[in-house]
């Protein structure tokens, strides 16, 4: 209310005037908001590196090249020739030193050593980034109302994929084992692209305040978002696929397309026992799922792209459109890995391009939950 006014006034003369309150809406604005988004898009982009340099470490095949987990002094590196060869003596003693290269020498082994360190080294620096923004917003209260565990998640997700990133090494440190649990390495990038979709929602969602979305909701359009949850589990079930037939070098079996072996289905598609392992174990079978599920996803595409088309909202027909350019070229792109037999270059830009299709998709999902308002004018 403005103050007690003199009987003596105006009655058209104005009083003194009070700012308006803003109610729990406009409060769910306070915050850091700008800052908090800044700082999740430098987590999301770390994670993205991450996700790359992980790719390059398996096609390097140096990913068991440290054989111990050590979260805290693991992050000092060898700092003499003793600690070198003591390291180096640690990796004669697994299976893929002894059956695959004994005959590396330690200059040989220092640059797989080098890609396995700064693959976890990366992590201990999201590690950290997460925690010190974390802490410090909360510390500074600047964290916006019912934003506290959102933000928390994360980072708790970051602490299980350290614990899942060694559950997958130790696999390849078994007799026999020449590389990592193909499952393991799927659950492990799979819990990967699940913090960065993680990520890339929160940072959409903090492009705009709070009145904003909660009016954007009002005019959600509820079947687009179905087909873009939908096109989005499809997806993820792709790119699990992927880091199986990655993880057995399932990508350079078969290089003929579209056939295998010139024949739809690979010869001896169940010649592992018990069956089961086929699915994880068989280069030939892994790659022809592969290859079913990418144009069983690519139809899916279709039929999301040709629904978005027809939304109400400019900003979410783009977005649908560029989820399925994207979905397009990695087809495209798959293809050719395949025919050129997974060159590394060619496999990380793959991989590449699955987090642009993977986030795009996403993005489409945002829209048609939180639609852009379009003005008359511009209808």
């Amino acid at each position: 209310m403005s103050g007690n006014r003199s009987i003596f006034e105006e009655v058209g003369e104005e009083g003194p005037q009070s700012r308006p309150q803003g109610g729990l809406i406009d409060r769910g604005r306070g915050g850091a908001r700008r800052a908090i988004r800044a700082w999740l898009i430098a987590l999301f982009t770390l994670v993205v590196v991450m996700i790359v340099v992980g790719g390059l470490t398996r096609l390097t095949d140096s990913g068991l090249s440290i054989t111990e987990w050590k979260p805290v002094t693991g992050a000092l590196p060898p700092m003499s020739d003793a600690a070198w060869e003591e390291e180096f003596e640690k990796y004669k003693q697994i299976p893929e030193f002894q059956i695959q290269n004994k005959w590396m020498a330690l200059e040989d082994f220092k640059v797989i050593y080098w890609w396995e360190w700064g693959h976890r080294q990366l992590g201990r620096v999201i590690g950290l980034v997460w925690a010190v923004g974390f802490v410090g917003f909360l510390a500074a209260r600047k964290i916006p109302p019912g934003w506290t565990a959102r933000l928390l998640f994360p980072g708790l997700l970051g602490g299980v994929q350290g614990a899942v990133g060694w559950w997958m090494v130790a696999s390849g440190l078994e007799d026999g084992m020449l590389d990592v649990a193909s499952y393991r390495l799927a659950t492990h990038l799979g819990l990967a692209f699940v913090i960065l979709g993680l990520l890339a929602w929160y940072v959409f969602m903090l492009g705009r305040e709070e009145r904003a979305l909660m009016q954007a909701r009002r005019g959600r359009e509820a079947r687009l978002f179905t087909r873009a949850t939908g096109w989005l589990h499809f997806a993820f079930l792709q790119i699990l696929v992927g880091a199986l037939v990655a993880g057995i070098d399932a990508g350079r079996t078969y290089t003929d397309w579209p056939l295998m072996a010139g024949q739809v289905i690979p010869p001896d598609p169940f010649a592992l026992e018990p069956a089961w392992r086929n699915v994880f174990e068989n280069p030939g079978l892994v790659q022809f799922v592969h290859r079913v599920l990418g144009y069983l996803l690519l139809a899916y595409g279709v039929f999301a792209w040709v629904t978005g088309r027809r939304s109400a909202h400019p900003a979410t027909r783009t977005a649908f459109t560029a989820a399925f350019l994207a979905l397009l070229l990695q087809v495209v792109l798959g293809i050719v890995t395949v025919i050129y037999a997974a060159p590394w270059q060619v496999a990380i830009v793959h991989q590449l391009l699955a987090v642009v299709v993977w986030v795009l998709i996403l993005r489409a999902r945002f829209l048609s939950l939180y639609p852009h308002a379009q003005s008359l004018r511009g209808a």
